[in-house]
């Protein structure tokens, strides 16, 4: 047997792993793979085999693997202070300097920043914050959170209640009484009655169906609306032309906060520093994890804007310290890292490359796929992409979701060693390499989907399953 069997055999026993079919995997039914190393936009398993990246793990590697300078950063700081907590004022060198650099680089009236550990840790903090604003305001009933449908913003109670994703609810008693979840702005999959509609006026659409949802709640119940400027898991969906114009004008309407889950779309994805400066958004909170350390350490954090936290500040003085902690918040490995990573995106321009780079993606999927018989749908925004997969690209029609063309092109991708990723809930095929990709890979990437986009597509006509 194999190290790398024999490590995978070992690994069913003892290891419960996320966003996997237990049971298949833990009696050797669904495939398992180590991973032991990686460069650039590559990473290797355990037997040497060599894959391109094209999801930088889950969006987040944005530097690329095998940064020894992320290693030294971490190490240095481990040398000198490995922890200690953030509690009663506390704190530590890398700590302050980075928040004066995402401060920085934000803009947008915020003020300070939280850090905890993950996504979902950040966007419970949200919730809580919103909570503690409108309680200090003296609007106890001014709780409910809008999210979306196919938004996604964490796996806990409250941030998966966030999320507008059927698999992250089921069985799980989600979502929790006080979140909402209103139309996802996904032009493509709008509905017969919206079918003639332009961008612009869907947009407008989902701002109106966001507005009668507020009024049906009561404006006085309502506290916040969430969104990620590009929808992520959902489907890597731009949102329409308009649509974050059209939504803040309903949100200062109602004196609804927004927050801006920057989880993906934060440093650099998008070929800005942040999400909200390419769609005009003026949030009040941001929510960020994955690119602040391009997953070299676990990192998250909030970031409040002066509105909100001078609210903060009137709790504090009324009701004494606040209320919320992590162990591990502020950590000074995590801090070290993210300084790292930020000055390595910085040096190397590679939020530029991203919306350089990033066209040329765009550019190339739309030139390999707009015309495919099985594509019903290329979009995408700086080095985030999709392929969406349809029966029927005039009509937009859904293959039957027993056939599973999603993953099986995923599967195909795989088989030319590349790394794309089944979306859920929908035949999708995900894009988002690393910052650090070039011209020539962003071919390579295309290449490799083409054959396996073309692989399945003639695999479901042998079948009769396609009529291409």
């Amino acid at each position: 047997m194999s190290a790398h069997q024999d490590l995978i055999d070992r690994d069913r026993k003892v290891t419960f792993h996320a966003s996997t079919h237990l049971r298949d995997f833990a009696h050797g039914d669904a495939p398992g793979r180590v991973i032991s190393g990686g460069q650039g936009i590559r990473i290797v398993d355990k037997e040497g085999r060599e894959f391109i990246d094209g999801f930088a793990g889950l969006y987040c590697v944005n530097i690329g693997y095998g940064r020894t300078e992320m290693a030294e950063a971490i190490y240095k700081q481990a040398l000198e202070l490995s922890y200690y907590h953030t509690y009663v004022g506390t704190t530590n060198e890398p700590l302050v300097e980075l928040s004066e650099k995402i401060i920085k680089l934000a803009g947008m009236g915020m003020s300070k920043v939280y850090y905890g550990m993950s996504g979902s840790d950040a966007n419970e903090t949200q919730l809580k914050i919103v909570r503690y604003y409108n309680n200090v305001l003296g609007r106890p009933q001014k709780k409910k959170v809008i999210s979306r449908n196919r938004g996604y913003h964490g796996s806990g109670i409250a941030s998966g209640s966030l999320t507008g994703l059927a698999a992250f609810h089921d069985h799980f008693d989600l979502p929790i009484e006080t979140i909402r979840h209103t139309e996802a702005p996904y032009y493509y999959r709008r509905s017969d009655d919206q079918a003639n509609m332009s961008e612009r006026e869907f947009a407008q659409d989902c701002a109106r169906k966001l507005e009668e949802m507020i009024l049906a709640e009561g404006p006085d119940t309502v506290a916040a609306f969430i969104g990620e400027p590009v929808l992520g898991t959902g489907g890597i969906v731009p949102p329409p032309e308009g649509y974050w114009e059209a939504i803040q004008q309903v949100l200062a309407k109602y004196d609804v906060l927004l927050i801006a889950d920057e989880v993906v779309c934060g440093f650099g994805r998008i070929g800005t520093d942040f999400g909200s400066h390419f769609y005009g958004m003026k949030p009040d909170l941001i929510t960020v994890a994955k690119g602040l350390t391009s997953a070299y350490q676990p990192l998250s954090g909030v970031i409040v804007g002066d509105k909100v936290w001078r609210v903060l500040e009137q709790g504090t003085g009324e009701y004494g310290p606040i209320g919320h902690g992590w162990t591990y918040s502020g950590h000074p490995l995590g801090a070290a890292a993210a300084l790292a990573n930020l000055a390595i995106i910085e040096r190397e321009g590679l939020t530029q490359n991203a919306a350089e780079t990033g066209a040329y993606l765009q550019q190339q999927m739309q030139a390999t796929f707009a015309e495919h018989p099985l594509v019903g749908d290329v979009r995408g925004v700086g080095l985030l992409a999709s392929l969406e997969f349809s029966a029927d690209k005039r009509r937009r029609e859904h293959f039957d979701p027993a056939l599973k063309v999603g993953p099986r092109i995923s599967a195909a991708a795989l088989e030319e060693n590349l790394i794309a990723r089944a979306m859920p809930h929908g035949d999708i095929l995900g894009f988002a390499p690393p910052l650090v990709v070039s011209r020539d890979e962003v071919d390579d990437i295309v290449a490799r989907a083409k054959r396996a986009v073309d692989r399945v597509t003639d695999e479901l006509v042998r079948s009769g399953d396609f009529k291409a």
